[in-house]
Order: C-alpha cells, then structure tokens, then sequence
C-alpha cells in the first residue's frame, strides 16, 4: 500500500436506514400560520355579530317601533231619561252615557286632543258630546264614559221613518269622531297619529239597551 494513498469518505447513513427528505417548519412560518388562523376566527366572529345585530334591528323595528293606529269605539251604554213617543207621534228624548274605548298597541303613550262624537240617527244629527285631551299608557286600553243628549227634535217632520223604527222599538244609530294626537315612542321619537270612529249601533226600546254595537 502506498502511505499517500488517500481513501474516499463518505456520509454516513441515518441510524435508522432513511433519509430525511424535508426541513421542519422554521418558527416564523408557524407563527404566520397561527396568526392567520385568529384572524380568520376574529372574521368569523364579527360576521356572526353583525349578522346578529341586523336581526335584533330588525326585529326592534318591525315590532318595537312599528306605530299601529289606536282603535277608537263605543262599547256599551246605559240610560238615565228614556222617552220615547209612538208610531203615531214619533219622537224621542234619551239622556244616554256612552261608555268608549280607546285601544293602544303601541309600545308608547298616546297622547290625544280634544275631540267632539257626534251621533247621528239616519244620517241626520241628533246629539254630540266632547271629549276631553288626555293620554292612554302604552299598550293599554283606556275607557272613558261620555254623557250625551239624544233628540229628535231637529228632525224632519213629519217623520215617517221614524214612526216605522218605534213601530219595530228598535232605533238606528250611528256614531263618529276624529281622535288626533301623537304617540310617543322614545323621549325623542314621536309620530302623529290619528283614528276614526265609525260605529252602528240600536237602541232597543222595550229593553232601554243599547245593542248590536259594529265599529269598523
């Protein structure tokens, strides 16, 4: 053997007989991993809230600040002075005390004005009383009791109509008002508002009852 002679070294081999193909991640790549995952989870996050805010908006609006029209009728009444005349001599004179509702379903106060109902007996006046201002707590349905006088003394004469109705003793009668006002929804947020009432209704003369009352 010659003492120069040089031997070829080569790598050893893995212990475990493979041989490593890649290098692990570096600590930056998996950091930029992980912030972009909290990023997209921070995305999620805020999509699902915001998605959850426009619910309860819209939900607040279509109930909460929706304003509905009050509802405004006659509901019964009783009588103090009930005379009537006959077929032959028609007429009548009635002292009545209308019971009336107002219905608020509104989630806030509606405040109204002063209004006058009128009550008409075949389209020809023959009685009025007013109403006075005041309000009706939000969701609620106040009543109120309103003295009338009815007369036919403004009536046409003669009154043929009229002889038929006490012939039957039933006495047509209708009623109406204007109710104005505005209802309060927030202490900042207010809207007019305003209802009619439009009511049919009889007097039953045998019974001095008001009955078969229809408001629209």
């Amino acid at each position: 053997m010659v003492d120069g002679e040089q031997h070829a070294t080569y790598p050893l081999a893995p212990a475990n007989g493979y041989t490593r193909s890649h290098e692990p991640e570096s600590d930056s790549d998996y950091s930029r991993e992980l912030r972009q995952k909290k990023r997209m989870k921070y995305l999620l996050y805020f999509v699902a809230f915001v998605i959850f805010q426009t619910g309860v908006i819209v939900v607040f609006t279509l109930t909460i600040m929706k304003v509905r029209t009050p509802k405004f009728r006659v509901q019964s009444a009783t009588f103090d002075n009930f005379n009537v005349g006959t077929p032959t001599n028609p007429a009548f004179d009635l002292s009545m005390n209308a019971r009336v509702s107002i219905k608020n379903a509104n989630f806030g106060t509606f405040k109204y004005q002063n209004t006058t109902m009128n009550f008409f007996y075949r389209g020809n006046p023959v009685g009025q009383a007013a109403i006075p201002k005041s309000s009706v707590g939000w969701r609620s349905n106040k009543k109120i009791n309103v003295a009338v006088k009815l007369s036919s003394a403004n009536l046409p004469t003669p009154n043929s109509q009229l002889g038929t109705d006490l012939s039957i003793r039933l006495l047509p009668l209708t009623s109406q008002a204007e109710l104005k006002g505005k209802v309060a929804l927030t202490f900042i947020f207010k809207k007019k508002k305003e209802t009619q009432m439009n009511c049919s209704m009889e007097v039953a003369v045998a019974s001095q009852q008001l009955a078969n009352i229809v408001c629209e």
